[in-house]
């Protein structure tokens, strides 16, 4: 299992689910009401998933895909952690998982 951690952009709300290997974060966090819209639902269409990874966990992931990287061309406060949560999956060599969700992201889904 994982322990993934979603924290809000100003860190005042933190939510921490449980999640099996081999889930997508991108579906963990809509299953509990995260703001992550990922309308293209993982067909990397769009950057509305994009999170921040915590440092300590962003060297244990795989590196992002060039089409991953042109994708978050497109999304708002991008940093060196960006990722899209449709990308990322949890793994049994993963015990914890921390993403931030970036400022001056709009959930227009209203989740």
């Amino acid at each position: 299992m994982t322990l993934v951690r979603f924290i809000s952009a100003d860190g005042a709300r933190i939510v921490e689910v449980e999640a099996k290997p081999g889930e997508r974060v991108l579906e963990i966090a809509q299953l509990h009401d995260q703001p992550l819209e990922g309308v293209c639902e993982g067909h990397m269409a769009c950057s509305t998933c994009h999170v921040i990874v915590a440092e300590r966990h962003a060297a244990l992931l795989p590196r992002p895909s060039v089409e991953e990287e042109d994708m978050l061309d497109f999304a708002y406060g991008v940093t060196r952690n960006s990722r899209l949560a449709c990308q990322l999956y949890t793994t049994e060599d993963l015990p914890e998982l921390e993403v931030r969700m970036p400022a001056g992201a709009v959930n227009m889904q209203s989740r």
